[in-house]
């Protein structure tokens, strides 16, 4: 007897026609439950499944989503992996803070991740130890360049490094990555470069920079408040919805 098709992956709760197919990630389901109520119109939350929150409305006519994902690659290649794989997405944004690690760069700057080194595990074990380069989709790349600068906002695109760690030993560790022109560090995007590659899909990180290990700096709680809609503004306008 054939096994009956679960309606909902393991950690989503939702059912397959109520995520659409293109979609938000932020770490924090909070800054899901924000955008949700903020930027798009009647929003209806589909998952609180470990209060992971995720809703799909609409924004300008488009039907999109947006889910929160957790911090790390682990959680969030976890959620990348059942969206796909159980929902059918084929356009997912990241949208994130980060920290910078060139002295140019100012808080509050909107950075578009075009690859993302990592020292993270992951594809040292599915490529047998050899190194894989996890990329962006060029045309959100293009897209998400062209819509920041449209609207004035300052924009730098380049290579990110996507950290295991968040608490280092060694407060100097970040020169290494800096004199080889890595713009910031953050946690998710080189796990969602990966699967999106491995699954035919298109994916982008958009990160807001709220400290620099350079200066020491950090964002104040306006530019923070500020930085957040403005990468959130334009994912949703590089979408495509569904």
């Amino acid at each position: 007897m054939a096994e009956a098709k679960r309606d909902m992956s393991i950690h989503i709760g939702a059912k397959p026609d109520e995520i659409s197919p293109s979609i938000l990630l932020p770490g924090d389901p909070l800054r899901a439950k924000f955008i949700a109520e903020n930027l798009l119109d009647d929003a209806v939350c589909f998952n609180e499944v470990r209060g992971m929150l995720g809703y799909t409305g609409s924004y300008q006519g488009k039907r999109v989503s947006v889910m929160g994902t957790g911090m790390g690659m682990p959680s969030h290649g976890i959620y990348v992996h059942e969206l796909i794989t159980e929902y059918g997405v084929k356009e997912l944004v990241r949208v994130g803070t980060c920290g910078c690690l060139q002295e140019s760069i100012g808080m509050g700057d909107l950075i578009l991740a075009m690859a993302a080194s990592t020292n993270n595990q992951m594809n040292k074990l599915t490529f047998h130890g050899r190194d894989f380069a996890p990329s962006a989709s060029y045309r959100l790349l293009q897209a998400a360049h062209a819509e920041g600068e449209k609207r004035g906002f300052p924009v730098h695109v380049g290579s990110i490094l996507s950290a295991d760690i968040f608490y280092e030993e060694d407060p100097e560790w970040w020169q290494l990555w800096a004199r080889y022109g890595t713009l910031a560090v953050e946690m998710e995007a080189a796990a969602l470069y990966t699967l999106a590659a491995r699954h035919g899909v298109e994916a982008l990180a958009i990160m807001s920079v709220s400290d620099s290990l350079v200066t020491g700096a950090a964002a104040s709680a306006e530019q923070r408040q500020t930085g957040f809609p403005r990468m959130a503004e334009v994912a949703l306008e590089i979408v495509s919805g569904g």
